[in-house]
């Protein structure tokens, strides 16, 4: 009888959880939730995040608000988000950036590959490799045969030392055999305004913040970091068509929540973000960005952040990348 009574009390208990559950994720969102990007406004990640959260906005029926937290190459973000109540209501805005904090500090105040789950992928967009018209380049090859002219006297900016955009930056000198001046900007804007002067020789950056100023001619785009041509680049070429195959560099972008939030809201978070992404309009708006689909579920993002990362530590030892703390 006893025993009886015990597996009774079991099965409540679990029932009673499986219901507790149940009713947390249908209750997510029942008020504003937060998404935290890492870098200031009007970066990659904040144009891409906004086309897709504003649709998930109006289908849960809450506020899905973007907060700017730059610093520290990021870790400053991605640390709010892990220490953050796992209820669903603190998002992070995560992009390829995410997978550099190992590169950049020898300490962390919060683990990478455990303290976070991922959600869902935005996509992946091209970083575009720019200069500004007064450089005078006109092609990869002017570039290069630029750089190689004078060894070391050519210099490249980066949203940050182990950011997206000093990854490809490297993959690409890599690849070329150049030699030039890593210059580490506090974030994408930052780096950009230098580069529009034409203080920095050439800079990384995802498309979709490229192609306005490509477009109006404050840069020149000389070249597109994916085996593809993008169709809102048609004319641009790829690195590999330039001669550079092993240049080539998606930068992706996506959401994540701390680690111990419920699965079931993990779930209802990625159903949400699988409706969005997958409206004509909101494909269409992201295609116009360069923004390449990435159809994963949530474990499949998560194996593919941590290989990212695997992938990111490789190249910072072959580039010689030392971390700054």
């Amino acid at each position: 009888m006893r025993t009886i009574r015990v597996l009774c009390g079991a099965f409540t208990g679990m029932a009673l959880a499986a219901a507790a559950s149940s009713a947390h994720a249908q209750a997510w969102p029942a008020r504003t939730v937060t998404a935290i990007s890492p870098f200031s406004a009007g970066n990659a990640v904040d144009i891409v995040g906004r086309v897709v959260l504003d649709q998930m906005s109006r289908q849960v029926g809450q506020p899905i608000i973007i907060e700017n937290r730059p610093g520290a190459g990021g870790t400053t973000a991605f640390n709010a988000v892990a220490k953050a109540n796992p209820d669903g209501y603190t998002v992070l805005l995560g992009s390829s950036t995410f997978s550099s904090g190992v590169v950049l500090h020898k300490t962390l105040p919060y683990d990478t590959l455990h303290d976070f789950a991922a959600v869902i992928p935005f996509g992946a967009q091209p970083s575009v490799l720019v200069s500004a018209p007064s450089k005078g380049f006109k092609t990869v090859a002017d570039l290069v045969a630029a750089a190689k002219a004078k060894p070391g006297a050519m210099n490249y900016a980066s949203a940050g030392i182990g950011a997206a955009s000093h990854i490809a930056a490297e993959r690409f000198r890599l690849a070329t055999g150049i030699v030039g001046q890593h210059v580490p900007f506090r974030g994408p804007n930052e780096a950009l305004a230098e580069v529009i002067a034409g203080r920095i020789d050439f800079y990384f950056l995802p498309l979709a913040p490229a192609l306005p100023l490509v477009k109006n001619g404050q840069l020149v785009a000389l070249a597109v970091s994916t085996p593809q041509r993008a169709p809102s680049m048609p004319d641009v070429p790829t690195t590999a068509e330039a001669g550079y195959p092993t240049a080539s560099y998606l930068f992706w972008s996506g959401l994540f929540l701390p680690a111990k939030t419920p699965a079931d809201v993990v779930d209802k978070m990625y159903d949400e973000g699988r409706k969005a992404l997958d409206l004509p309009n909101v494909r269409e708006s992201l295609t116009k960005l360069g923004v390449q689909p990435m159809r994963m579920t949530p474990a499949e993002f998560q194996k593919y952040f941590a290989d990212d990362v695997a992938e990111t530590v490789k190249l910072a030892k072959e580039a010689g990348i030392q971390p700054t703390d």
